[in-house]
């Protein structure tokens, strides 16, 4: 049995540990010259409501203009870190609970393999936090690979 990944999907929210994650993906789509899929998601948690009733209102930017901030950032995260690659690389941005827009794109483009950074919490603050990375490891259709940035020290829970 031999490995094939041609899609492979690399999540960011532009972050450092993300940018950890892409070394990895970028490595992974050359061993295996396949196609990159970079995907951001804008959390709908950030809209948080202000008050309760019928007359609360929204704290944050209405989604439309979350949406187009995302894709100019997606923008410049492109032309900084994915041109030249010498390979097809797909962005996409989307709205919605990150980890399930992550399992929702890797079933609906067929992802093969997904790269993704992993913060390696304690087991107090994953309990507060939660963690899109382990859910998307228990829910995703294909194989994922974590990565946890080197200069983090892990923390035994």
């Amino acid at each position: 049995m031999s490995l094939k990944y041609a899609k492979i999907l690399f999540p960011t929210d532009f972050s450092e540990l993300a940018s950890h994650a892409l070394s990895t993906a970028r490595g992974m789509a050359e061993a295996f010259d396949a196609e990159v899929h970079c995907l951001y998601v804008v959390d709908e948690a950030y809209q948080y409501w202000s008050g309760m009733g019928p007359e609360s209102i929204p704290v944050g930017p209405p989604p439309d203009e979350m949406l187009e901030l995302g894709r100019a950032r997606m923008e410049k995260f492109r032309a900084e870190h994915l041109a030249g690659w010498g390979r097809r690389v797909v962005t996409h941005v989307a709205l919605g609970r990150p980890f399930a827009e992550i399992i929702a794109y890797a079933r609906a483009h067929a992802v093969d393999l997904i790269v993704m950074g992993t913060h390696g919490r304690g087991s107090i603050a994953h309990v507060l936090l939660g963690s899109t990375t382990e859910r998307v490891v228990r829910k995703a259709p294909c194989a994922v690979l974590t990565v946890r940035a080197t200069t983090q020290e892990f923390v035994m829970p």
